[in-house]
């Protein structure tokens, strides 16, 4: 049994992120290391700080990325892409040519019996009455085809732009910090919507950068993915059932070191509740020689 991966939030091409290539770099090389060991993999919204499809044109960049999605999917592996709120303007380049499934709204699917509610997670109950409508207005199909009547310098100029002006507003460039169960919106709005539907067994999402693995009832697990700019976490399934244990890492890194090449000290907490399946986070650490 092959393992089903989850991953959000690479930003890749953000104009606030100055590791931006080792970036992308890394996150094809995690990517490489699992092609044999994958059913599927699930990216949950904002892979690209901002992507917009043209009819004859698609964005500069991101070729190391898209050409090794096109290698998994062409050896068999599922890759399904949820579009975020930086990458809603997809029109068929990503299925045609990279095989990938692109979703735009949040899916229940059911993988090795068990029941996944995935979604990017903008939108599900944001109390911000501005993001609100600014997510009206980027889901518009008038407005969308209205950013592409411009020429693709001036849309993309536009989108990345915003996108950094955006990032950069927050203190250094990151999103605050786990609220609290009573006050973070991911997870009001999942004990909402656990209410009508008691047979999701777990909740994953991304967009709010941060990591989270919480049990909001005896059945029902809640998993907020991180990033791929500053923590590279990712979440696996793999279908099988035990107790308490330790999982073996899943990393490419012997030596891992972070960013700025000092030695972490890198562990692993697996979270297996009973005899539910084994669904864990792992940290995926930067290389010196990627720099």
């Amino acid at each position: 049994m092959k393992n089903v991966y989850f991953l959000s939030d690479a930003h890749l091409g953000s104009l606030a992120i100055e590791h931006s290539r080792m970036q992308e770099r890394r996150l094809v090389r995690f990517l490489d290391t699992i092609k044999n060991k994958a059913a599927a993999i699930y990216f949950l919204g904002d892979m690209f700080d901002f992507w917009d499809e043209y009819k004859y044109v698609v964005p500069k960049g991101y070729t190391r990325f898209l050409g090794k999605v096109s290698e998994l999917t062409d050896m068999g592996v599922e890759v399904h892409f949820f579009t975020g709120n930086h990458d809603i303007w997809t029109y068929g380049y990503l299925e045609e040519e990279c095989g990938m499934k692109v979703h735009t709204k949040p899916e229940t699917v059911e993988i090795y019996d068990k029941v996944f509610y995935l979604a990017h997670g903008d939108g599900l109950g944001d109390p911000d009455n501005k993001f609100k409508l600014l997510r009206k207005v980027f889901h518009n199909r008038f407005c969308q085809r209205l950013l592409n009547f411009a020429h693709p310098w001036w849309g993309m100029q536009l989108g990345l732009n915003w996108a950094k002006h955006s990032r950069l507003k927050r203190a250094d460039g990151k999103e605050p910090p786990y609220m609290g169960e009573n006050k973070e919106y991911l997870v009001l709005y999942t004990k909402e919507y656990m209410k009508t539907h008691p047979e999701i067994d777990y909740f994953l999402y991304g967009h709010r950068h941060i990591e989270l693995d919480i049990m909001l009832s005896r059945k029902s697990r809640m998993m907020i993915l991180g990033d791929w700019i500053w923590q590279f976490t990712y979440a696996v399934f793999d279908g099988t059932y035990c107790g308490h244990c330790n999982v073996p890492v899943d990393v490419y890194s012997t030596a891992p070191t972070n960013y700025l090449g000092e030695v972490d000290f890198f562990h692993t907490v697996s979270l297996i509740f009973g005899s539910m399946p084994k669904l864990r986070i792992n940290p995926i650490f930067i290389l010196v020689d990627d720099l």
